[in-house]
Parts: C-alpha cells; sequence; structure tokens
C-alpha cells in the first residue's frame, strides 16, 4: 500500500485533514495506494499558489520562446518515462497496456507542439478609422487554470488542457480523478524536472462533491476546462457562471457509425468494433450506435458478432489482452442496469449482456462485450450515454433518414460513416451535427487537428490551432499621434 501525495507550489503535500483516498486495481479489485482526499483549504492554498506564481517573475517575465522550451523539454521527460507511465495507468484505471503505451508515445507531440507554438501567437495592428489614432491588440493569458479530468485517459486528457493553457502563459491547478489519479501524481514529478517554477502547475486529489465547487467558484481562478459527463459538466458551467468565468467542455457522445451499403464491410465491421469495444467502451467518442442499412444490416451483424467474440479479454497489463475490466464497480453497475434497461425496452441481445465470468476475467470488474439488435431510435439504450462495451445496432433505408437517426440525440460530439462514395462521404460529414467525423476509420486524434463537441458534448475545442485561443484574451490599446485633446464632452 502506497501513500501519494499532493503537488502544491513547487512541495509535495499531504491534505491539510489528514484524510486519504483509497485507488483501487480494476483487474484485481484490491486497493493498491492512498492518496489525499483533500479540502476546501487544500484548493484555496493550491489556487494561490497558482495565483502567486502567475504574478510572480519567475514565470511572468519568461519570453515565449523560454516557456515554448520548458515545455518541449517536458515533452521530452513524457517520452522518457512513456512506459513507466503507461505501466501506472493500466495498473489504476484498467486500460490496456498496449493503449496505453501508444497514447503515453504519441503524448510529447503535444507538448512539441504547442511549445512551438508558444512564440507564435501574435496580436494585429488595426487601421484604424480615426485620425491621430495607432491601435493595435495584445493576446494575454488569462491568469490561474482549473483544469478537471475524467479518470478514462487521465494524461492525455489533461495534456491537451495543459499543454495550450501553459503555452498561453496560464498557471494551472489540476484536479484528476478520484478514480485515476496517481499517475498525475507521478506526471507533477515531470513539470518539477522541466524547470517549471513552483506553483505554475499544481495537483489536488480528492473526491468532486469535497473540493470541486470550491475549485471552479474560487475568486482567483480565471477559466475552467473540464472533461467529464453531461450532468457535471452542466453544473460546472453554472457555477462558473456565478463568476463570468470562460469554460472549455469536453462531454459526454452518443455517436452513430454509420454503415453504407456501399461499404466495404469488413473494415466497416473493425471501424465498429474499434468504436465502441476498444477501450471497454469507456470512452467519450464510443461509436455506441450502429447504424446500418438495411439491405446489409443482417450480413453485417453475423460479420460483426462473429469477429467480436473473437476478442480477448483479460489482465490489460498483458499485450495480448483487448478487452480490458471496466474501470470502478458503479461504472460496472451502471452498464449491466443499462442492459437490464435494454431488454425491458424489447431490444434482443445477440452477444454478451453478462458480467465477465470467464477464468481470465479473476477478480476484475468486466462486462461482456455486447451488442443489441432490434432497437428502436427512441429507446434510452439508444438516447443515454452507457460508457460501456455495449452497442446498438439500428437500420436505415436512405442517407437522409441515417442523418436524421445520427442528429437525432442530445449529444454531437463525432460520427463514423463507412461508405467507398466520397460525394457522399463529403455531404454526410457535413450534415452530420457532431465536432468530429471520421470516415472509413474511427477513433483517430492528433495534436495537430481541433477536438469538441456540437450541442450538450460540450463547448471549446482541444488540440491544434483552436486550442491555444481557448487559453488567451484579447486587448485593444490606443495610442494618441496627435498633438490635442479633442473635445473631452464627446467620444472620439
Amino acid at each position: 500500500m502506497q501513500d501519494l501525495q499532493m503537488l502544491c507550489d513547487g512541495r509535495w503535500v499531504n491534505a491539510q485533514n489528514g484524510e486519504w483516498l483509497e485507488t483501487f486495481n480494476p483487474y484485481t479489485g484490491a486497493a493498491w495506494a492512498r492518496v489525499p482526499r483533500a479540502g476546501v483549504e487544500d484548493v484555496d492554498r493550491a489556487v494561490q499558489a497558482a495565483r502567486r506564481a502567475y504574478v510572480g517573475p519567475a514565470w511572468r517575465n519568461l519570453t515565449p520562446t523560454a516557456r515554448g522550451a520548458l515545455l518541449r523539454r517536458l515533452g521530452d521527460l513524457v517520452a522518457r518515462d512513456a512506459d513507466e507511465l503507461a505501466e501506472l495507468e493500466t495498473r489504476d484505471n484498467g486500460k490496456l497496456i498496449s493503449e496505453m503505451r501508444a497514447q503515453m508515445r504519441y503524448m510529447p507531440q503535444w507538448y512539441y507542439y504547442f511549445g512551438g507554438l508558444a512564440d507564435k501567437v501574435e496580436g494585429r495592428v488595426i487601421p484604424i478609422d480615426k485620425p491621430d489614432c495607432f491601435n493595435f491588440t495584445w493576446d494575454e493569458p488569462l491568469g490561474v487554470v482549473a483544469a478537471i479530468t475524467p479518470w478514462n485517459s487521465p494524461l492525455l486528457l489533461a495534456t491537451w488542457k495543459l499543454a495550450p493553457a501553459l503555452a498561453a502563459g496560464n498557471t494551472v491547478v489540476w484536479k484528476p480523478s478520484e478514480h485515476s489519479t496517481a499517475s498525475a501524481l507521478a506526471f507533477g514529478r515531470l513539470f518539477e524536472e522541466a524547470g517549471f517554477p513552483p506553483g505554475v502547475v499544481n495537483i489536488v486529489s480528492g473526491l468532486g462533491s469535497d473540493i470541486g465547487e470550491a475549485l471552479v467558484t474560487h475568486p482567483d481562478v480565471a477559466k475552467v476546462a473540464f472533461t467529464g459527463g453531461d450532468q457535471t459538466g452542466q453544473h460546472v458551467y453554472e457555477m462558473a457562471a456565478r463568476g463570468i468565468k470562460p469554460v472549455t467542455l469536453e462531454l459526454g457522445g452518443k455517436s452513430a457509425n454509420i454503415i453504407c451499403a456501399d461499404a466495404d464491410l469488413d473494415n466497416a465491421v473493425k471501424g465498429a468494433v474499434s468504436g465502441i469495444f476498444a477501450a471497454t467502451g469507456q470512452t467519450c467518442i464510443a461509436g455506441s450506435r450502429a447504424l446500418v442499412h438495411r439491405d446489409i444490416h443482417d450480413s453485417f451483424v453475423d460479420k460483426l458478432v462473429a469477429f467480436a467474440r473473437t476478442a480477448r479479454m483479460g489482465d490489460p497489463a498483458l499485450p495480448e489482452t483487448q478487452i480490458g475490466p471496466v474501470t470502478t464497480q458503479a461504472q460496472l453497475k451502471k452498464i449491466l442496469d443499462y442492459i437490464d434497461i435494454a431488454r425491458a425496452g424489447g431490444a434482443r441481445c445477440v452477444l454478451g449482456g453478462t458480467p465477465g465470468s470467464r477464468p481470465e476475467c479473476g477478480r476484475g470488474w468486466f462486462v461482456e462485450p455486447t451488442i443489441f439488435c432490434d432497437v428502436r431510435p427512441d429507446m434510452r439504450i439508444a438516447q443515454e450515454e452507457v460508457f460501456g462495451p455495449v452497442l446498438c445496432v439500428i437500420p436505415f433505408d436512405n442517407d437522409d433518414e441515417a442523418v436524421r437517426i445520427a442528429n437525432d440525440t442530445r449529444y454531437g460530439l463525432a460520427a463514423g460513416l463507412w461508405t467507398r462514395d466520397m460525394g457522399r462521404a463529403l455531404n454526410l460529414s457535413r450534415r452530420l451535427e457532431a465536432g468530429t467525423v471520421w470516415v472509413n476509420t474511427y477513433r483517430a486524434t492528433s495534436f495537430l487537428s481541433p477536438f469538441g463537441g456540437y450541442k450538450r458534448s460540450g463547448i471549446g475545442r482541444e488540440s491544434g490551432l483552436s486550442a491555444i485561443r481557448e487559453y488567451l484574451q484579447e486587448k485593444s490599446v490606443w495610442i494618441s499621434t496627435g498633438g490635442d485633446v479633442p473635445n473631452p464632452f464627446v467620444m472620439r
């Protein structure tokens, strides 16, 4: 049993209340570490440290080029420790070691990209229509950013916030999920090693119910960047509104994976499996609705079920495992409850639908890959985010119906489209109400491309050029070049 500590003002500290939370290995179901259960006083301590760092000379006087160099140094350290961080995340949240290694090895690119972008933020000289006036703009950081991250891909989703926020010159208080804190605390040591001044990045661990409101509403927090469920995101948005604070929200999804009649069926089957069973379905972009043209519906389902049956469940630390456990016991219960809801609503289970009981699942929190047919678009299983390995298959007759079904949800994070017709691909990708549309692929992301949602799937964009703008504010500066001040009682 390990006791881990939080990072505040460059020091490793316990919660001031002396309380702890256990963190569990989802594969064994056993607690393996304790993390501090922070209280309101710890939030205040961390925010004050971030505010001091923001106004202090060690950070504020750094040139953008120097900030970029720190970020690139951090990227090098992440690359060096990628495998170690991957193993820690697998132990802490049950994600596959093969996926975590790929994520960790790719993650440095965000720090390299935004490190390079740090000194490319430029203001404008405006050809103003007022005589004897010179007008220009500065883009400036916001101040202290509260970054709140989920348990499914904690370090990658934190990086999507930390890299642009720091490149823009902000400081950060990071609250990771209580279910996947260990990797965040290990990651904090890399900021120290890279040479970031104390207080620029602070990490508080604990329950959202204990400290979430204190962090979001703290008067010295200038912006909130949150990833999580839409209900919690709505609450964060409402709390931030009390202080008129900007937010970036990356929330849930009920993404449609549309398989057209002309699709390459074998590739489409792989895309559907990737969309819902990879990461055990615990991803906001999960393609949890397979919309299949009626002409190929039966043959597609046959191929899909046959392929999904071959998925290897078991220990996520083994490279050959393809489906690991659910991260928390509460999430396991939620998934199984939704399976019962689907059955009660008339959906027909053609695969899975039970807890994982194979010997290789051990004592872990597993759900068998589950596929439902005879699903109507208005069923709860087709409308609500399950966040688990549960796929509902819905037939359609033409492109218009596919678009209507795909858009008939409160979410709009992502969509997939499988077709050989590029004209159809361009037309439908424009009509789909989703922040990301993949054509003949699924789950592709890049530091170069913006990511975010429509509707209740979020506000703002992460990654790409758009992301750094989320952490800047524009200032207009006017300089008079005239000799005399005109009539002071008249607006110029």
